[in-house]
């Protein structure tokens, strides 16, 4: 057995950052494991090459959920990144922080250190924005934010159009002074490549002979000496391995498998583990329990003129924008599907959005079967504009089915499952049709295709958005942050209540989501939680 300081388990959004910042200063020897393997593959660095991974058993865990009666009984499809810099290598690459109140309330739940003007030095610390440094935004750090705007495609300039003409204020930018509004959404790439975790942090700290990565190995179970966490033993290549730890251990491997480990290793409720013959090391109830997750849905129209399906659909338009990509490294291929978005309010009594907007100006009513849907647009020219919740009060859970780690646990996302999360969803895709129904937006359609003009009234319309919403991927809380051990997983610097020498530093800590994507805070959590770590390994 090998001894290194640290063990960080997971090389995703927060688990690159951990390992990049405790090797920084030489010090300290760190051990990365990940399950999946090396992110050096076309189609993870190609922006709209995630169309290709959202299937791909090489880079992504295909979890599925349980039958939800909030989905009209659909069992969601749950990817997550298998891969160096997990899902920040299969994700849609929209850097949105979230509203700057969402880490009020982190900090007002009992969570000192986590309030916007905490985290806000580091959202700027962490940033390369090519919009240009400001009160908000930094330059000079390590992920590279890319501005789209000159580069969108026309029908996405009238969207922006169109829901100015419904009622909101164009926004700039999302993680300035105000989140509400539409525009185009800033990504994480850079020079047409995708700005992943492990691009951003990983790859580059690699290079120090203090850092091990290895790739393949699952991690089975963290290792005891009495209450104190040792190691962590790990499969690769059929065979087990243990590793120890002689400072602490971190695990940062998301928000499906970090509760799934911790249950593994004896940390969750009770009941749970001995159904499963695992020793209880210590009893939580919230281990994998507060599941919150956005939940959208597209509705999609018939436009008038060309849209991008007449690009990406043929032969020839594939290989056009093919070679441009590989000639040029810009064109649709280095964008992602979401060129505009934006955040309302469904009731202007709100203090603040409680929706998300998603503009894609291509359709894909009609995908192949086992195909992502971007990469078998329609045959006519079509565009969606899609919605997500920000703050839904639904709650699932993340459980272990048998004491195997190779066997994926049971999702219950309990989606819609509160008269809150339908009420303002139903209020939400009327907005949708007044978008579409403004004089900018109405000069280019030729119809309602989904859910078509036939769905009216509210029964209907509720139907409609059970049976089509799903997750937009952004799972968190599953090792909720709190400083009562009463009712959280965490405490506020992260470390697991009632053992020793553990932490969980990733999203699945986060006390309540975020409004918007949840890549960008993920990434904070991880330069935080890695600075929490030195304060007290000094």
């Amino acid at each position: 057995m090998k001894q290194f300081d640290f063990i960080v388990v997971g090389s995703g959004s927060a688990g690159s950052v951990v390992a990049d910042r405790l090797s920084a200063n030489g010090r300290h020897s760190v051990l990365v494991l990940e399950a999946g393997g090396s992110d050096r593959r076309f189609f993870v660095q190609m922006p709209l090459g995630y169309g290709k991974t959202f299937f791909d058993p090489s880079v992504n865990w295909n979890y599925r959920a349980e039958p939800d009666p909030g989905l009209a009984g659909n069992a969601d499809h749950w990817p997550r990144g298998k891969v160096l810099g997990g899902s920040s290598s299969i994700n849609a690459m929209v850097w949105v922080r979230g509203h700057p109140s969402d880490f009020d309330d982190w900090r007002e739940a009992g969570n000192p250190g986590w309030g916007y003007s905490d985290v806000l030095p580091i959202f700027r610390a962490m940033e390369d924005n090519d919009a240009g440094e400001d009160e908000w935004r930094g330059r000079g750090g390590p992920v590279h934010v890319t501005e789209l705007t000159r580069f969108v495609h026309p029908l996405c300039n009238l969207y922006l159009k169109a829901a100015q003409e419904a009622g909101l204020p164009l926004n700039p930018d999302f993680n300035g002074p105000d989140q509400e509004g539409v525009g185009v959404y800033q990504i994480t790439t850079r020079g047409g490549r995708r700005m992943s975790a492990a691009r951003a942090f990983l790859r580059p700290a690699m290079k120090r002979p203090n850092l091990h990565v290895v790739t393949g190995a699952l991690a089975t179970r963290i290792l005891f000496e009495g209450r104190r966490a040792i190691g962590v033993e790990y499969m690769r290549n059929g065979q087990t391995v243990q590793a120890l730890a002689g400072r602490e251990v971190i695990v940062s491997a998301g928000s499906v498998n970090a509760p799934q480990l911790l249950q593994l290793s004896g940390i969750g409720p009770a009941a749970l583990l001995q159904e499963h013959g695992i020793e209880v090391h210590h009893a939580n109830d919230h281990v994998g329990a507060n599941l919150q997750d956005h939940q959208g849905i597209n509705y999609t129209w018939r436009a008038k003129n060309a849209t991008l399906n007449q690009l990406l659909r043929p032969w020839w338009g594939k290989l056009m924008v093919g070679a441009r990509y590989l000639l040029t490294r810009d064109g649709p291929l280095s964008m992602s599907m979401n060129q505009g978005g934006g955040f309302f309010r469904t009731d202007p009594s709100l203090a603040r959005p409680n929706m998300q907007l998603y503009f894609q100006a291509f359709s894909t009513v009609l995908p192949r079967p086992g195909e992502r849907p971007i990469l078998s647009p329609d045959a006519w020219p079509g565009f969606s504009i899609g919605l997500s919740n920000c703050r839904p009060t639904s709650r699932g859970s993340i459980t272990i089915r048998s004491a195997d780690p190779c066997e994926h646990p049971r999702i219950v996302a309990n989606a819609f499952s509160t008269d809150h999360d339908v009420d303002e969803m139903l209020a939400a895709v009327k907005f949708l049709r007044r978008i579409a129904a403004s004089p900018a937006m109405a000069s280019a359609i030729d119809g309602e295709v989904l859910p078509g003009p036939d769905v009216q009234n509210d029964e209907a319309l509720i139907e409609d958005f059970r049976k089509r919403s799903g997750t937009v991927y952004h799972p968190v809380s599953t090792c909720r942050m709190g400083p009562d051990p009463a009712s959280s997983v965490v405490s506020p610097r992260l470390k697991v209540h009632g053992v020793d020498g553990l932490r969980v530093i990733d999203a699945s800590v986060f006390p309540s989501v975020v409004a918007g994507n949840t890549n960008a805070a993920a990434i904070m959590t991880g330069w935080k939680g890695a600075d929490m770590v030195l304060e007290d390994h000094r």
